[in-house]
């Protein structure tokens, strides 16, 4: 139904507009959209290029091997979408890296700003909302898809540094959301005591008259339908002011004491961020997360692997340094076996329900990086990896475009999300619609 005819029938009805997310999923009110199923996203990000001929599966369609660096996802390639071609074509003021990392999940230029790059152009933060932020905001408007916190923004080895280098998730222009890089403040917004909940109002008290009506005029059925989702609402009202502690479907994880946010600690850390964001996920908290590791021009030290040249200074080696393509390739193999880690934890958590599937079947992670290539600082084949279900998408696939803009993988995103956007980030690189991959 249109939103005036969902506003000519509170009209005659006599009720509010705050009962609508209440009762427009009814069928015997002509009200109800298509149900969807539980949907999650997870956008995972890893710094400085990749290594192409590793990384870019040779073939094309469903008969295709991954090479060396996503070979660690291999339990997964019936469940996978590599999408090579893609550009971030926006263009204007700000290096490679700073157009890349702020322009990637927003897909429009940098404010004006005085933040010096390496191409000696000055530039501010994006100039419009992230892709995450969006479907959040997408999902927050319905009460069926309302979580406490909406989004979780995870670091790993982020550290304090605040720049358009730094910042990839954006609730608006000019409004970067920085990441948490240490799981024990997380675990505390995630699970600590609330503060205030004695000032926290039910929005359901309101709104006792007006769903008495609609109960006189639905089915039983419906009635039925409805009182669940008071039942849910209530449900969570007691978790936000009784502390989640009591209600929480799966208790918060043991984490480990003492890990400091440092460079040699970083495997820890991201273990602990992931066992926090899919334990957020179980419990319902957020259906939208981040996960960054480090940050664009991000020159971590991967002395676990046993490479102590900076990340970002190898990223920068010509490609006949043979060496420092092998460290290269040692590293984004790393990022891959943590994306691993990611899927297996989801694959092997039941969705709540009891319906038989895994998280995983109803939660995409998205793979990507600022830049294509390191040394060349190139904004096309920037790496984007799919991975899970739940947007409906056809997986199982490597795919290749010819400098497609990104922003069409963004509107694909969204419409998988149910989110029917015309446009998203820059108008003129959306003129050929959400890519197709259902």
């Amino acid at each position: 139904m249109t939103p005036l005819l969902r506003r000519e029938f509170l009209r005659q009805a006599g009720l509010s507009a705050a009962v609508l997310p209440f009762i427009s999923g009814l069928p015997s009110l002509a009200l109800a959209a298509p149900a969807r199923p539980r949907q999650r996203l997870i956008v995972v990000f890893s710094p400085n290029g990749t290594i192409p001929p590793a990384f870019w599966p040779d073939q094309v369609g469903r008969d295709f091997q991954l090479k060396e660096i996503l070979r660690p996802l291999t339990p997964y390639r019936d469940r996978m979408l590599t999408l090579q071609g893609l550009s971030n074509k926006v263009r204007g003021d700000g290096d490679g890296h700073m157009r890349g990392m702020s322009c990637l999940l927003t897909g429009i230029e940098l404010l004006p700003g005085n933040i010096m790059g390496g191409s000696g152009v000055p530039a501010g933060w994006a100039s419009g909302i992230s892709i995450d932020q969006e479907i959040k905001n997408f999902f927050q408007s319905q009460a069926s898809t309302r979580t406490r916190f909406g989004s979780l923004e995870f670091g790993v080895g982020v550290q304090d540094r605040a720049d358009p280098w730094t910042r990839m998730s954006y609730a608006g222009s000019g409004q970067p959301v920085a990441p948490l890089s240490e799981p024990y403040q997380m675990h505390e917004i995630l699970y600590g005591q609330m503060k205030d909940r004695e000032n926290l109002r039910s929005v359901l008290d309101p709104l006792k008259a007006d769903l008495a009506k609609v109960r006189s005029i639905i089915s039983a059925e419906d009635r039925r339908t409805l009182e669940q989702h008071e039942a849910l609402v209530r449900q969570l009202e007691r978790e936000i002011t009784q502390g989640p502690g009591q209600t929480l479907r799966v208790t918060p994880p043991d984490l480990e004491r003492g890990v400091a946010d440092q460079n040699d600690n970083v495997p820890r850390l991201s273990r602990m961020q992931i066992d926090l964001l899919v334990n957020s996920f179980v419990n319902d908290m957020a259906r939208v997360a981040t996960l960054q590791y480090t940050k664009s021009v991000g020159g971590a030290r991967m002395n676990w692997l046993d490479i102590t040249d900076g990340h970002h200074g190898l990223s920068h080696e010509p490609d006949t340094d043979e060496a420092a393509q092998k460290k290269l390739i040692k590293i984004n193999t790393w990022f891959a076996g943590e994306v691993r880690y990611l899927a297996d934890r989801l694959a092997a958590t039941p969705e709540p329900g009891g319906d038989g599937t895994s998280m995983l079947d109803h939660t995409l992670i998205v793979w990507t990086n600022e830049l294509g290539k390191g040394n060349s600082h190139t904004l096309d084949n920037i790496p984007f990896v799919l991975l899970g279900g739940g947007f409906g998408f056809e997986m199982g696939r490597a795919l290749k475009f010819d400098k497609v803009p990104h922003n069409r993988l963004h509107l694909a995103l969204a419409h998988g999300a149910g989110h029917r956007l015309e446009t998203f980030g820059k108008r003129d690189l959306c003129t050929a619609g959400p890519l197709a991959l259902a």
